[in-house]
């Protein structure tokens, strides 16, 4: 995922400097900064985010936000106009999300309770402006939250022993979480996030596995990858 990041922003670069030496060479007459180009620092990371991100959410808000503004900079739109049209989008986006995020991915939510409730032990990861890494190796891995804020987390459950169902809640709020998991494991992802994302690009699901690792991802300013 990071390599299609870096290799689709390297392109754009490259065709913004080509352009910008050729207008200087008068070969193209191409005025770009038009009305509203700083838009664009909105829009492309959002379209790149819908191309690679898993979660969808903070893209479509950020494309709602830049092309908005971008039309409110030509005179198309008013920026009064703004505030009766984007926030209200972002509102109902947000809770079309939860509301269906809600209803299709229970079993993740009854197994974090069961494993609660019966006392089972879950491990507590939490990274605040400094950084943490979990190894688990030859040792039991029943669940954990991992919250990481200013921070990082690694998580690396290759060595863990997995032997039933269970679940991870990943919170990174301008930080960043990589969890590292078995092949022996398939792998169900719930993503709650704004202009953030999750990431498991790397990781293949095999019919042969028995055991489902449930990765709830949320990122605020932030990413979850799995690797």
């Amino acid at each position: 995922m990071k390599k299609a990041n870096r290799i689709i922003w390297g392109v754009l670069l490259v065709l913004a400097g080509g352009i910008l030496a050729l207008k200087s060479l008068n070969i193209l007459n191409i005025d770009i900064f038009f009305d509203g180009w700083w838009t664009l620092f909105i829009i492309v990371p959002s379209i790149v985010g819908l191309i690679n991100e898993r979660d969808k959410t903070g893209s479509i808000i950020g494309l709602i936000v830049g092309v908005v503004l971008l039309l409110c900079a030509r005179d198309i739109l008013n920026f009064d106009m703004l505030w009766k049209l984007v926030f209200p989008a972002i509102i109902i986006i947000v809770g079309l999300k939860l509301v269906f995020g809600g209803v299709f991915n229970g079993k993740s939510d009854k197994i974090m309770a069961e494993m609660k409730a019966d006392g089972t032990n879950v491990v507590n990861g939490f990274a605040a402006f400094s950084g943490q890494d979990l190894y688990f190796n030859n040792e039991v891995f029943n669940g954990a939250e991992l919250n990481a804020v200013f921070g990082g987390i690694k998580c690396d459950l290759r060595g863990a022993i997995i032997e039933k169902d269970c679940v991870i809640n990943a919170s990174a709020i301008f930080g960043g979480i990589d969890i590292f998991v078995p092949d022996y494991v398939n792998i169900k992802v719930r993503s709650n996030s704004l202009f953030g994302g999750v990431s498991d690009g790397k990781h293949t699901n095999s019919p042969n596995n028995t055991v489902t690792l449930y990765i709830n991802g949320t990122g605020l300013f932030g990413g979850v990858e799995i690797k």
